[in-house]
């Protein structure tokens, strides 16, 4: 019986259907079905209910599936422990990208990696939508804590970066409509608003000293670059990275507000389910990117990156 074969079953359960499977391994679907048909007559059992296009688990498929989630974590870790650690990795992962203004470093982050082990594949998805790690068949993600902390699934989580966000506004809005000068202000005046993908408004804004202050406005984004050039068009104040709008700042087309407060710091992380067993390429890969991206096991701050993306 091929280890192979039995985490294939496992994205099969995952996935939900032998054609959601192909997809997302890039295998043919008689591929698919032969080698599940070759683990069931090894078996001796039947580990699907089929019914046109649906799958669902029999008692044995059930049980089989979750005895050997276990089994196969276990092993991996044994791989991991014994494999010498320059060996050569293979395999495809695919990995979720929040679209954080940092972006482009953790991307090549990921290219470093790929030029050290050139038979691995990689398949990015840049999206702020939180999706299902296990039914997309995503073996690692970069997630801001809104996202991750929405996904109905045990995770584990690693701070790799953090990001400083001010409040910003153009001198044109603030020759307009004031510039407040205490945060109570603020409901005074319009503020740009960012809604996360789960329907989330983000009108709770948090502060550094662990507290929240409440704004409105009458714009509603989910992107974060258009949030900048909103702001730059006046529309309102805007609460955005620093590190997006340091050169608004110094070229004078943006002006940083409450300068006296103490900044709120957001991170993101690197998750991965923790029921999921973890490849030799995906443990590697988070090696690496924690190596890069953390020190003492703390986010390295990326304040001074001059690493821009755009949305």
């Amino acid at each position: 019986m091929k280890t192979e074969d039995i985490a294939l079953f496992h994205r099969i359960v995952e996935a939900g259907s032998l054609v959601d499977a192909a997809g997302l391994l890039y295998l043919p679907k008689s591929t698919i079905s032969r080698r599940l048909q070759g683990l069931e007559d090894e078996l001796g059992v039947k580990l699907f209910h089929r019914k046109n296009r649906a799958m669902t688990l029999t008692t044995a498929g059930s049980h089989f599936y979750n005895k050997t989630l276990s089994l196969l974590a276990s092993l991996e870790q044994t791989i991991t422990e014994i494999t010498d650690k320059d060996a050569e990795v293979s395999g495809h992962l695919r990995i979720l990208l929040f679209p954080v203004p940092d972006l482009m470093l953790i991307a090549n982050g990921i290219f470093k990696f790929m030029d050290l082990n050139p038979k691995l594949t990689i398949e990015l998805i840049v999206t702020a939508e939180p999706l299902d790690m296990i039914r997309h068949n995503i073996d690692i993600a970069f997630m801001v804590e809104e996202a991750f902390n929405n996904i109905d699934i045990d995770m584990v989580a690693r701070p790799v970066m953090s990001e400083i966000l001010h409040f910003v506004a153009s001198p044109e809005y603030l020759d307009k409509a004031g510039t407040p000068m205490k945060l109570s202000e603020m409901s005074q005046h319009n503020s740009i608003m960012f809604r996360f993908p789960n329907g989330q408004v983000f009108n709770e804004l948090p502060l550094g000293n662990n507290e929240f202050i409440s704004v409105s406005g009458n714009i509603c984004l989910n992107s974060l670059q258009l949030a900048l050039e909103s702001v730059l068009a006046s529309r309102g104040i805007a609460y955005i990275p620093e590190s997006m709008c340091t050169e608004e700042v110094k070229q004078g087309k943006l002006v940083r507000l409450f300068t006296d407060i103490e900044p709120y710091e957001g991170k993101c992380y690197l998750v991965y389910p923790s029921r999921r067993f973890v490849s030799l390429a995906s443990q590697r890969l988070i090696d690496h990117m924690l190596s890069l991206l953390t020190e003492d096991g703390q986010p390295i701050s990326h304040q001074d990156s001059k690493v821009r993306t755009w949305y």
